[in-house]
Parts: C-alpha cells; sequence; structure tokens
C-alpha cells in the first residue's frame, strides 16, 4: 500500500517511467561539470552552504506541500482505501525526493562547483537539506491543529467566501483577488523588498551609476507575478474569449508588474539614500525605465510562450524561463552602465 501511495506521487512529480527526474539529473550533473572545468571559483563559508541548503529546502518543500497540484493529488489518494500513517510517510516522501533531487540539487550543484569543499561539508549540506524537509512536514499539519493525513489537505481559498458580483470584467480587480488568495505571492514581494534594502550594502562599494542598474535588474526577478497565465491554464482560456484580447489583459498586467516592479526599486533608492546618498532624478527615471522593460518583457513572454507540462506550482517558480527577462535587463544594464 505504501509503494502505491508512493508511486501516484513520484509519478506524477516525475513521470511515469520516472524521465523528469532523469533529465533533471542529467542537466544538473552538465551545470556542475560545466562550472566545475570553467574553473570559476567563490570563497563561501561552510556556515553559509548549510544555511542555504536548508532554507531553500525548507521553502520548496513548504510550496510543494501548499500547492494546488499536491492538493488534487491528495483528493484522489483519499478515494482509495488507506491507512494514515503510511499515505503520510509515502506522501511526505515523494515530495520530499522531488524538493531534493530536483531543486535543492540544482542549487547544490552549483554551490559545490564554484567552491573548493571536503567530503564532510559536501555531506553536511546534504543532511541539513533533509533535516529542512523533514522539519516542514512535521510543522505543516500543525498549522490546523491537526496530525492526521487529512492535515496535509487544504481547500481552496475561494470556497466557502462570499464573492460580489460585478457586471463588467476588470483585469485589476481579478489581480487583486488573486493575490488575496494566494498570500505567498506577497510574501515573495516583501522578500524582493527586503532584498532591495540589503543590496546597497553588498553593491555600495562601486559607483551608483553602474550599480544601480544592475540592481534594477535583479528586482525583476519576482516570479510569481510573472506567470498568471502559466499557473492558471483556466484564467488563459478565459483570456481568449476576451474582446480585444491582447489589449484587455495585457495592458493592466504589464501595468501590475511594473507597479510592483517600481515599488521594489523605490525601497532599492531609498535604502541606498539612506545609507550612502546621491541619488537623483536620473536615477529615479532609470528605475521606472527598467521597471516598465521588465515588466513589458515578462508579458510577451506569457502571452507567446506560457510554460506548459509543469506537475506543481514550484516547477513554475525554479522554471529557466525566469531567468530570462532578468539576463536581458543585465545586458542592458551593462550598457547602460558603460554609456
Amino acid at each position: 500500500m505504501m509503494k502505491m501511495s508512493f508511486d501516484v506521487t513520484a509519478k506524477k512529480l516525475f513521470g511515469v517511467r520516472y524521465e523528469r527526474l532523469i533529465r533533471t539529473l542529467f542537466l544538473e550533473l552538465v551545470v556542475f561539470w560545466g562550472l566545475h572545468i570553467a574553473g570559476f571559483q567563490v570563497e563561501i563559508a561552510p556556515f553559509i552552504l548549510y544555511l542555504m541548503s536548508g532554507a531553500f529546502s525548507g521553502g520548496i518543500m513548504w510550496q510543494a506541500l501548499s500547492s494546488d497540484g499536491s492538493r488534487a493529488n491528495l483528493e484522489n489518494l483519499f478515494m482509495l482505501p488507506f491507512e494514515g500513517r503510511t499515505l503520510v510517510f509515502s506522501y511526505v516522501a515523494a515530495l520530499g525526493a522531488y524538493t531534493l533531487l530536483t531543486q535543492t540539487a540544482g542549487l547544490l550543484a552549483v554551490v559545490w562547483a564554484v567552491g573548493h569543499w571536503s567530503w564532510t561539508e559536501i555531506m553536511g549540506s546534504v543532511l541539513c537539506a533533509l533535516a529542512a524537509i523533514v522539519i516542514v512536514s512535521c510543522l505543516y499539519p500543525l498549522r490546523l491543529g491537526r496530525v492526521d493525513a487529512y492535515a496535509f489537505y487544504v481547500r481552496p481559498a475561494s470556497r466557502g467566501r462570499t464573492v460580489k458580483v460585478h457586471r463588467r470584467y476588470s483585469v485589476r480587480r481579478y489581480l487583486f483577488r488573486y493575490l488575496m488568495a494566494h498570500k505567498n505571492y506577497l510574501v515573495n514581494t516583501a522578500a524582493m523588498w527586503g532584498v532591495a534594502c540589503v543590496l546597497p550594502v553588498l553593491l555600495g562599494q562601486m559607483e551608483a551609476r553602474f550599480v544601480l542598474p544592475i540592481g534594477f535588474a535583479i528586482l525583476s526577478l519576482n516570479t510569481p507575478i510573472c506567470i498568471l497565465l502559466s499557473c492558471d491554464p483556466a484564467l488563459e482560456r478565459a483570456v481568449w474569449f476576451l474582446p480585444g484580447q491582447g489589449k484587455a489583459f495585457c495592458v493592466p498586467y504589464c501595468l501590475f508588474i511594473f507597479g510592483c516592479n517600481l515599488a521594489a526599486d523605490i525601497v532599492f533608492l531609498c535604502s541606498w539614500q539612506i545609507q550612502l546618498g546621491g541619488i537623483g532624478l536620473l536615477h529615479a527615471l532609470t528605475a521606472a525605465a527598467f521597471a516598465l522593460l521588465s515588466a513589458t518583457g515578462s508579458v510577451l513572454l506569457e502571452w507567446y510562450c506560457p510554460i506548459r507540462g509543469w506537475k506543481i506550482e514550484s516547477d513554475l517558480w525554479h522554471h529557466p524561463r525566469k531567468y530570462v527577462v532578468p539576463a536581458v535587463m543585465l545586458l542592458l544594464a551593462g550598457l547602460v552602465s558603460m554609456v
């Protein structure tokens, strides 16, 4: 019974013949070997290695447990006869394997390749990742005050709520409701603001005209708000039925992302001014330009190249496409700095 429950969840995450897992492990090996033979080295303290491994794994595991895909999978498992502990162990084991082998392994492949590590430190990073996965698996059901298998199942936030009916559609209203129903998106945005506060400390040794555009490019990496069509196929289908589809949806969506990006850039500029000073009108205009360009690029990617074939939301959050717009912005930042 436990093997059957594990296979149901694992095959959904890794593919029927685990082909997605094999492909992911191969790509991680290629990344590790490529960085290793390139000779690029970075000094990283073992404590930072352990912290990154544990924090990243814990966050991914929480996302996996909270995702709509995992909830749908649990609904299917609950239709079968099951024993509570067996189901919990197999379900958590499958999600833990997904977190460790497809997400954390990618991070560790990069970190291991660019640093000099002993076998003790390598095993320590793996143990920190496993410990974080186990801790999150224990804490997640306790937020409901329960410890049985049903504690891992959370009903959609919209159920049981009274929603006011409007005669006209409003993309802005939908985006606001979506954020209120997905608090993790708000948490990610708040985390970007925290990064914006810290960036002046990390980049303050260089001149503002060189560093500020790089900071604006980094702050465009707010993945959740840039994948609304990819993560909600029903919304994508509904959008195609709107009159004047592109203008009706893409313009408000672009303005929404622009506002989120600009808010992070403003926090970055305020933090820079408080700590280092020297912020002028040109820097503010540059921030607005970068926020608008990154928002436009994100919307165009969602409109023309939505992400397909994902299993749970964590696949979307860490899809390689998330780096396309920030990478272009970094190249643009280099050009702006030279000019």
